[in-house]
């Protein structure tokens, strides 16, 4: 079969095996290939068609790896898959954007489907790739990218489609959960449990991605352009990470009865306005995602019509994100014996505004170091009063070597106005530190 195709991508496609060209043998490679080796039979007899794995591109044809191949297999250059008029698929599976988007480009225009699991270069390129194959009429499949082995993307592109999305909220960075998770149950601080998600591989040598909020800042990217059919630049998403909290915010959050979790938000704000934000919050102990512990994810999408759905499972990994990269394989493989192919293109066609993280109101948890003296409480009460932000409690914590911790949870109020007000409140003589400030969600 040729490379480029006229009309439908896959008019006249009439082999009797589909090609598959895999970039990438790494962890999500590994999990991939392994799946496709060990249940062939299975998967063929779901798609109706045999396939091969023909070429796999790799950096280190001489690498110790996690799946075994046949190393004839194996090649460092991608040409051989990208050029190739006999592969049909294409699995971008290497990660980052460069070289990654210019050898999905070059499939595409080569005529090629692509299958990809990566989460930066969708949410900073998907668009033009999405582009691209539309307009070729090519099926471009990237449910991998987002919560691991959590069906998400399909779901909310098929399924859930009829529904006006209002919110997606979601827990998709495990080590970032992992982190969370141990402190809260073994009362430990943040740099002793990073340590130890290190030396189990749940988090990177360099974790600043997952602790930074980074990685969850391009998931939610791709869920809210998805939920809300509009383009959303990551950089417009307000990102903060888990880095500034202590084991003092994770016991009060809990006597409080709350839990303290990373969550990805996107919210339908209006018709010409979204929120999309990363940050800790604080979750009540009954909230869907409160109970998401470990390396889990979770995503709760709320539509007009469906109400509440729950999505849960494990959010990475070589064998999760393998079955999200393999069902997207078997998809096309249906989508090329049909003639189908690019029959669910880019639904991007509004243009949202994301709404400033200074304009989004939520309820606040403020925690403070004061001197242990009378009219503190009261001192900063008047402050949080001028600038428009009412207190819905507060619990004074042990005082020690004449301070006292005070913790705030206030009703709702827009963050330009907590800011103006913490501004305030550490010029005050009778407050040492502001320990914390962490968003409260219903």
């Amino acid at each position: 079969m040729g490379g480029k195709m006229s009309g439908s991508a896959a008019e006249g496609w009439n082999k009797e095996r589909v090609e598959i060209g895999v970039l990438g043998l790494g962890v999500v490679g590994s999990g991939t290939v392994q799946l496709l080796q060990r249940n062939r039979a299975e998967i063929e007899r779901k798609i109706g068609i045999p396939f091969r794995i023909k070429r796999i591109a790799v950096r280190d044809l001489y690498k110790q790896r996690a799946v075994t191949v046949d190393r004839a297999l194996l090649t460092t250059d991608a040409g051989e898959i990208l050029d190739d008029p006999d592969i049909d698929i294409v699995c971008e599976l290497i990660g980052g954007v460069d070289p990654a988007k210019e050898f999905v480009l070059r499939a595409l225009r080569n005529g090629k489907q692509v299958v990809t699991a990566n989460k930066e270069m969708i949410a900073k390129e998907g668009h033009l790739l999405m582009e691209e194959a539309s307009a070729r009429s090519l099926d471009f499949q990237f449910e991998g990218s987002v919560a691991g082995g959590i069906p998400i993307i399909q779901p909310m592109k098929n399924a859930l489609a009829g529904n006006r999305v209002v919110e997606v909220m979601g827990i998709i960075n495990g080590t970032t959960n992992y982190i969370l998770t141990k402190m809260s149950q073994e009362r430990a601080n943040f740099g002793d449990v990073l340590r130890e998600a290190q030396e189990h591989g749940y988090a990177e040598a360099d974790p600043t991605s997952d602790i930074g909020g980074f990685d969850a800042q391009y998931k939610i990217a791709i869920l809210a352009s998805i939920a809300f059919t509009s383009r959303v630049h990551v950089q417009d998403i307000y990102v903060e990470g888990i880095t500034g909290i202590e084991a003092a915010d994770i016991e009060a959050a809990r006597e409080l009865g709350y839990v303290i979790k990373l969550v990805g938000i996107a919210r339908r704000v209006d018709d010409d306005r979204m929120q999309v934000r990363v940050h800790p919050a604080l979750l009540p102990q009954s909230h869907p995602l409160a109970s998401t512990n470990g390396v889990y994810n979770a995503v709760l999408v709320r539509g007009d019509s469906v109400g509440d759905v729950m999505f849960y499972g494990r959010g990475a990994g070589s064998g999760p994100t393998g079955s999200a990269v393999v069902g997207d394989i078997m998809d096309v493989c249906r989508n090329l014996r049909s003639g189908s192919t690019g029959r669910v293109a880019c639904t991007c066609f509004e243009h949202r505004s994301v709404q400033p993280i200074a304009e989004v109101v939520t309820r606040h948890y403020l925690r403070m170091t004061v001197e242990d003296r009378p009219k503190v409480l009261a001192a900063i009460a008047t402050v949080l009063g001028e600038n428009d932000i009412s207190i819905e409690s507060v619990v004074q914590k042990a005082t020690h070597s004449g301070l006292a911790e005070i913790v705030w949870v206030t009703h709702e109020a827009p963050s330009l106005r907590v800011v103006q007000a913490l501004e305030e409140i550490v010029r005050l003589d009778v407050v040492q530190s502001v320990a914390n400030w962490i968003r409260v969600e219903a």
